[in-house]
């Protein structure tokens, strides 16, 4: 039995989405020791966003850019209806940070167990499954691919 197993629901859920971050090639690292040059993907725990948008529990960064968001739920939480937080983040990156469009594009909400995922470029954006994160070098693609039309 893991010791993840006496953490609180929310906590435990964190622990699994940062083991499926880092499987698909995302360097997860604490706010506190933010940097954004780690790797291609860096996705950042608990990140403050602009006054009124709340904290994300994850900002994702592709390139030293932000990219998306992901918001953490207990396993057994129904993910629909949680895209409105997510839509939140979007539109509250902090003035400091640069970030290639805005809103950002690539929303997650997810348990751990499951994840739902917006892409913002999709003519009909709204919330689908997805078995999990995509990669960093998946969303610098999907951006050049955005970018250049």
């Amino acid at each position: 039995m893991s010791d993840a197993t006496y953490l609180p629901a929310e906590a435990r859920a964190r622990v699994e989405i940062d083991d499926q971050l880092s499987a698909c090639g995302w360097i997860v690292q604490d706010r506190s020791e933010m940097n954004l040059y780690a790797g291609q993907g860096v996705a950042v725990r608990e990140f403050i966003m602009a006054p009124g948008h709340g904290r994300a529990d994850y900002l994702l960064f592709v390139d030293g850019k932000a990219v998306g968001a992901v918001e953490a739920k207990p396993s057994g939480t129904p993910l629909a209806g949680v895209e409105s937080q997510t839509a939140k983040y979007a539109a509250g990156l902090p003035a400091e940070l640069t970030a290639i469009v805005s809103p950002l594009p690539f929303l997650y909400e997810s348990t751990g167990d499951e994840t739902m995922f917006t892409d913002g470029f999709d003519p009909d954006p709204r919330s689908r499954p997805v078995v999990t994160f995509h990669r960093p070098e998946t969303m610098a693609r999907w951006l050049r691919h955005w970018m250049d039309d």
